[in-house]
């Protein structure tokens, strides 16, 4: 698997853990910080939603009454990009029409945790207060599995 690859995605800066189909691997990074940092962002959130649908479906299996979903808020205009001051700046003036501020950002958290329609889903994905589909690679439930068995022997080494 080559760093950077059509399969592999970079989720920590510094260190690249490639994601695929394939499994997981530790690779120095060859990006430069900035790239390093939007691919991180990104596949950080992959492995949220794949640790999610793992650990609901581990949940279920073992008769647990929890529910466990992922969701996206949607662009929200944030201070994220404060050190990025012209970058921020414009980010600020033009995404005050088409973002969500932070409350909007915050409904769908608040849906999914409060709303009695949602009571008992589990294992799903969520936007703007709606059930939605991510990618193929967020359902794939196989990497999801390998995600879950390559964190356990990062944190519990034998």
């Amino acid at each position: 698997m080559q760093p950077g690859g059509k399969d592999s995605y970079s989720i920590i800066r510094g260190t690249q853990i490639s994601i695929s189909r394939r499994g997981f691997v530790l690779i120095r990074s060859m990006m430069n910080q900035d790239t390093a940092v939007i691919f991180a962002y990104g596949q950080s959130k992959l492995a949220n939603i794949l640790h999610a649908n793992e650990l609901a479906r581990r949940l279920k299996e073992k008769g647990v009454d929890i529910t466990v979903n992922s969701l996206h808020p949607g662009s929200i205009i944030t201070n994220i990009l404060r050190h990025h001051g012209y970058v921020n700046a414009v980010a600020n003036m033009v995404g005050k029409y088409f973002l969500k501020n932070v409350q909007q950002g915050a409904a769908t958290q608040c849906y999914v945790a409060l709303h009695p329609q949602v009571k008992g889903i589990s294992g799903e994905y969520f936007m703007d207060s709606n059930t939605a589909s991510p990618t193929n690679l967020a359902k794939d439930s196989e990497l999801a599995k390998k995600l879950w068995e390559f964190s356990l022997s990062l944190t519990n080494p034998k």
